[in-house]
């Protein structure tokens, strides 16, 4: 291996182990970015997880609160209905007690006036029965029945005897049923007063119970309200929360597309990269087997010979041993040349073509590997390999071909065309 061969691929393995390293580096970086988004990912589709499960936990409790709040508040509209019956009763037992009131008031009214006829009739009663005791009632009768003056004044006198004790037995009799109804009276009202305030008492101690009830109910039903607003106020939050880490998600899952995404052109990139690399070594390779090849060609082929129209006019002074030794020379000199050169094509095949090269020889046929060169670069003669055309023989000139211009024969004009106008790396060989 030569050493421009040796430095060539001594760059090209460090090209080659920097894009790898890079490559890698680069994949790496990538894959941890993906590590780490895709652990945050995870992160958060758990913590989404967990906070449906709070959430439908929550909706739970508030669906068994509300039924909770709905049972108390039935039971509370119940006991407003009790109590405002009661209520209804009690005013109606009020009305009765003051019918009741109204009633006593009227019978203690009318115990009065008779306690005041009573009274009354005490006095005459009284007298009467003292005017009994001082007399025998047998004898004041027959006295005042004796004393009568004739047959008709005793009669008249009999009479008033009879009605006398008929008045004071009347009176007595009164007397003894006004006593009794007095007494009646009053048992009556105490009755009657009893049973009211008995009734009122019942219905006051059933309001009270009612009433402790309903504060009961409404104290629990106050506490289950909080408890619900609580609730529905943890499940707003934890929607909230819900909402905000769907969103992170979401940002997480472009995030992660975006590196993919960007993963892939890398990749793609890399691979691109790979493949010029890859063809390149090819076409390197290539080129160093065929230009081995065509120096070992070279090496065991016989010198041609190239007559060129200058030869024909041999002039005295210059000897065939000189112009050797000149060509000797100058192969020497330019053998194992590598060189940079712009290339184009051309073909033997065209309008006005003569389809013999400068060296005379005949290339009609458009199989023979020549080029045109500038023999002050390239003597004619030299065997050269051309990159992507192969080892030709540098046979040909051309008013256009000076300096570091090559000119490509090819077998059409097509061909030519395909070529177009290129910068090529070519090897002097001999």
């Amino acid at each position: 291996m030569r050493k421009g061969d040796y430095y060539f691929m001594k760059i090209f393995k460090r090209m080659t182990l920097a894009a790898v390293t890079g490559i890698f580096f680069m994949t790496g970086i990538t894959e941890t970015h993906a590590q780490s988004n895709e652990e945050a990912l995870q992160s958060t589709e758990n913590k989404i997880k967990e906070t449906e499960k709070a959430v439908q936990q929550k909706e739970k409790e508030k669906q068994s609160i509300n039924s909770d709040v709905q049972n108390i508040q039935s039971q509370l509209n119940s006991l407003h209905t009790v109590i405002s019956s009661n209520k209804k009763e009690l005013a109606s037992t009020e009305k009765q007690i003051s019918e009741a009131n109204k009633m006593i008031e009227k019978k203690k009214k009318e115990i009065v006036l008779l306690q005041e006829k009573v009274l009354s009739r005490k006095d005459i009663i009284e007298n009467r029965l003292v005017a009994l005791q001082q007399d025998d009632k047998t004898s004041v009768v027959i006295d005042t029945l004796m004393n009568a003056d004739n047959f008709g004044d005793f009669v008249a006198r009999m009479g008033a005897v009879t009605t006398l004790l008929s008045a004071d037995n009347d009176i007595l009799k009164q007397h003894q049923n006004d006593l009794d109804q007095i007494e009646k009276d009053k048992k009556e009202i105490d009755k009657q007063e009893k049973v009211l305030e008995a009734a009122k008492g019942s219905l006051a101690a059933k309001q009270a119970e009612l009433d402790k009830n309903v504060a009961k109910q409404t104290a629990t039903l106050t506490t289950m309200q909080e408890k619900y607003s609580t609730v529905v106020n943890e499940i707003d939050a934890a929607s909230s929360e819900k909402a905000n880490l769907q969103s992170e998600l979401t940002g997480i899952q472009d995030k992660i597309a975006k590196e993919k995404e960007e993963a892939q052109k890398q990749a793609e990139q890399v691979a691109k990269q790979q493949a010029t690399e890859k063809a390149e070594a090819d076409a390197e390779a290539k080129r160093q087997a065929e230009l081995a090849t065509a120096k070992k060609e070279v090496k065991t082929e016989p010198k041609q010979e190239v007559k060129t129209a200058a030869a024909t006019e041999k002039k005295a002074a210059v000897s065939s041993e000189a112009k050797e030794t000149k060509k000797e020379e100058s192969t020497q000199k330019h053998s194992g040349k590598e060189m940079y050169v712009e290339a184009t094509a051309y073909t033997a095949n065209c309008a006005g073509c003569s389809g013999v090269t400068a060296t005379g020889q005949n290339v009609s046929s458009g199989t023979h590997k020549i080029i045109a060169v500038d023999p002050s670069v390239i003597p004619l003669g030299s065997k050269v390999y051309v990159e992507g055309y192969g080892v030709a023989t540098a046979g040909d000139t051309g008013g256009a071909i000076k300096g570091y211009r090559i000119d490509v024969l090819v077998p059409s004009e097509s061909a030519a065309k395909a070529f177009g106008r290129r910068t090529v790396k070519i090897t002097v060989l001999n």
